[in-house]
């Protein structure tokens, strides 16, 4: 397994080389897997950061607070989950009588990999009365380690909801947290972690890009550094940025988020442009742990039935309270604004 701690932006080498498939394999092999999700009455998710190839194959593609709301409802017998690690493991919490496959095993996430639960354990111990919010984007270990789970799309009524006499604790992204407390003005500690690809995103980038499309919105996801949210017209999870896109009457947009999400973009927007904003280095605009899901990969692990993602019972009980807790205050949300 890759150990996420030595992957660093722009080594190339740690990661295989997509080559486009033939138009004819590209749809024998959509067909053949369409054909085994029948055969195993089987859900394909897809975060928006997937390939195209395998986005369109996908019976949801969303967000990660979208794609827990899909797993945790749904009645297929197995979870095909097109993403990272930790999105499989939710959905294995979710759902721990079903069958939960990952493409690639080793799909992971700097974040998750920034925080270890021994050091958050550690970190809990010195104040009794830490309230621990845990983005999703983090182990079933840290999970379970806390108290409440939080998506880019409802962080912001996670910690409105948060005990006001606790002492709050987000992890692990810190960019995200500084972000939510802009918006909510609750003073958190915030554990110092971040997405590799979203950092990657500079001031200067998008200045320079604006020159070129003076007039169109920039929209940033929250993951942002602060010095590229301060340039945005919105800041948002990517399913709001679907929403934004679509309402707006802007006919171009600039988009800092990782490039997997033009793609949903373009679909949903016909006859708008999507601007991917440049960065400085490399292509770290691809998440390069997403990308590492390919339509081959997909249709191989529903072949043989595996990888599977398996956790132990005891975990996934303590892991399912904290997430189980973000569902119900997202869902109070939803039926309060309607």
């Amino acid at each position: 397994m890759i150990d996420l701690a030595e992957v660093q932006p722009g080594r190339e080498s740690d990661f295989v080389t997509r080559i486009p498939l033939p138009p004819d394999r590209l749809d024998a092999l959509s067909r053949e897997i369409l054909q085994l999700k029948e055969e195993m009455n089987a859900i394909i998710l897809a975060h928006n950061y997937q390939v195209p190839e395998i986005q369109d194959v996908a019976d949801f593609v969303g967000d990660s607070l979208g794609l827990s709301q899909q797993a945790a409802k749904t009645k297929a017998e197995t979870i095909v989950f097109c993403g990272v690690h930790f999105m499989a493991e939710t959905a294995k919490i979710l759902n721990p009588g079903k069958t939960v496959l990952l493409p690639d095993k080793d799909a992971g996430c700097s974040l998750e990999a920034s925080c270890p639960a021994h050091k958050l354990k550690a970190l809990q111990d010195t104040n009794p009365n830490f309230y621990t919010i845990a983005y999703i984007n983090c182990s079933a270990e840290v999970k379970a380690l806390s108290d409440v789970i939080c998506t880019s799309g409802n962080a912001v009524k996670i910690v409105q909801a948060s005990p006001k006499e606790r002492d709050l604790l987000f992890v692990p992204d810190e960019n995200l947290g500084a972000w939510v407390m802009e918006q909510t003005r609750r003073k958190m500690t915030l554990w110092q972690g971040s997405c590799y690809a979203h950092v990657e995103f500079t001031h200067a980038g998008v200045m320079r890009i604006r020159r070129q499309f003076p007039d169109a919105p920039l929209v940033a996801h929250p993951e942002c550094t602060k010095a590229v949210r301060m340039l945005a017209d919105e800041i948002c999870s990517t399913e709001k940025m679907v929403d934004f896109c679509k309402r707006s009457p802007a006919p171009a947009f600039l988009i800092a988020t990782e490039a997997g999400m033009i793609h949903r973009l373009n679909k949903e927007c016909p006859g708008k442009r999507f601007v991917p904003v440049p960065v400085e280095n490399c292509r770290c605009n691809e998440c390069k742990f997403m990308k590492m899901n390919t339509l081959e990969k997909l249709h191989d692990c529903m072949l043989s039935r595996s990888p599977r993602v398996e956790l132990s019972q005891a975990l996934i009980e303590r892991a399912r309270l904290p997430i189980e807790r973000m569902l119900r205050i997202s869902s109070q949300a939803l039926a309060n604004a309607g």
